[in-house]
């Protein structure tokens, strides 16, 4: 079960609940799913209960007893549904079903993550000249398209712009030779990677290839994933279900899990820096997976079933990093 897959389940017993009577008033378009915070427990959490206490008349806590209620009736792939805090409902995922998130991956490859939670939005984005401007621009109308807006930087004939976007520019002089002197990959990593509002990465810096270079961090882990798929393939090892029951899977699982929603408030916050820094947690998430599950036996170790669910799982991570740096206008290296 994704988070998206839970979205949904959340969203359907809400539906049930208000067709039933048991609930009163709208039901909302959507439902946030995200991770537990301070006092929750389990792998996800939902506020929805404290949305819908004021129309249906009744506390939050009674809303989101509820909800469990019509979940647990419907809602394979969950072991546990609490409810903790004033309303908020916690899904713990039953063994097993974190290979429906890998395999979600590979069924939709380097376009995981988008969906249509804007269809219906038409964005119109003012024209920028200055470059970082530009390029803010231009990667905040393709994380749009992805999320299904119509939107366009350049206004049609007779059109105005609905919005015009507010960056820190990039200083005057260092903006003549900055894609000359960087490349377009560095050049873009360090315009998109700060927010708006702080001074954007110009230096040299972001050419070292070091973990101390953000963007080489992100794209070595991507590099490192593909590697070990090629070394997998000479040994005739090939990807199992993604489900790794290994601890050191837990965080890496987790940021792949989380990427549909980063990419869905990158697009309403019009904030590419929000994938950028979601694509460095997954980067090191994986290279930390790596080093503690090691996906390829060693020595004469027999390749096993663990050994084919990491590496689908590592398969995974690459999709996920190439898709992001995608949607930034960056390279993804298969060999780095």
């Amino acid at each position: 079960m994704t988070p998206a897959d839970l979205s949904r389940t959340v969203l359907h017993a809400v539906r049930r609940a208000v067709d039933e009577g048991v609930l009163t008033g709208p039901v909302p378009d959507s439902v946030q799913v995200g991770r537990p915070g301070p006092g929750g427990s389990g792998d996800y959490a939902t506020s929805v209960a404290l949305r819908l206490a004021g129309p249906a008349r009744r506390s939050p806590h009674d809303v989101a007893q509820i909800l469990r209620t019509e979940i647990l009736r419907a809602g394979p792939g969950l072991s546990r549904v609490d409810v903790t805090g004033p309303g908020f409902l916690n899904f713990t995922l039953a063994p097993g079903s974190r290979a429906g998130l890998v395999r979600a991956v590979t069924d939709s490859g380097i376009r995981y993550g988008y969906g249509d939670a804007l269809a219906g939005t038409t964005v119109v984005l003012a024209p920028a000249d200055e470059p970082r401007a530009a390029v803010w621009a231009e990667t905040v109308v393709r994380l749009l398209r992805a999320q299904g807006a119509d939107a366009r930087a350049d206004a049609r004939s007779g059109e105005d712009a609905t919005e015009r976007l507010t960056v820190r520019p990039v200083p005057a002089h260092l903006a003549d030779d900055l894609f000359a002197r960087l490349g377009s990959d560095a050049s873009r990593w360090g315009l998109l990677r700060p927010a708006a509002h702080d001074r954007p990465a110009t230096g040299d810096g972001l050419l070292v290839q070091h973990e101390s270079n953000s963007l080489f961090t992100v794209r070595y882990a991507h590099a490192r994933t593909r590697a070990l798929l090629r070394n997998a393939a000479d040994l005739g090892i090939p990807s199992g279900d993604g489900d790794p029951r290994d601890p050191g899977a837990r965080p890496l699982l987790d940021t792949i899990g989380d990427h549909p929603g980063v990419l869905a408030a990158a697009a309403r916050h019009r904030a590419p820096d929000r994938v950028a820094r979601h694509l460095e947690r997954t980067a090191e998430a994986f290279l930390h997976f790596q080093e503690t599950c090691r996906p390829l036996p060693a020595g004469d170790e027999k390749p096993s079933a663990a050994h084919r669910s990491r590496l689908a799982l590592a398969e995974a991570a690459g999709t996920v990093l190439a898709g992001g740096l995608t949607l930034l206008g960056v390279d993804a290296p298969e060999h780095l």
